[in-house]
């Protein structure tokens, strides 16, 4: 098991890993970086806690985004949108029939 030190936001931790993720996780370190800038003026500068939570919000709204509208495909929001009206109209013509 190996270890890593991570700098996110100014802040260092160290964290264990299994051998071999380093790479990975440095690749993670930056990414939550480059939202760091933005994390700390929205956190006021107020704790590192406040910021990581910034941070975390700042990602789940872009996974969200990502979820929501997918590069190349159709929206599962969509699809079950669409879904939903197509059952309707089942239903519709089901009762007229």
């Amino acid at each position: 098991m190996g270890q890593i030190n991570l700098t996110v936001a100014g802040r260092s931790h160290t964290i264990a890993c299994r051998d071999g993720e380093e790479v990975h996780l440095e690749r993670l370190e930056r990414m939550l970086n480059k939202h760091a800038e933005t994390a700390l003026a929205a956190s006021g500068g107020m704790s590192g806690e406040r910021t990581m939570l910034f941070i975390a919000l700042i990602l789940a709204d872009l996974l969200d985004e990502a979820e929501r509208n997918p590069p190349g495909g159709v929206s599962p929001v969509l699809l079950d949108t669409l879904a939903a009206r197509l059952e309707s109209v089942a239903a519709a013509l089901e009762d007229r029939g």
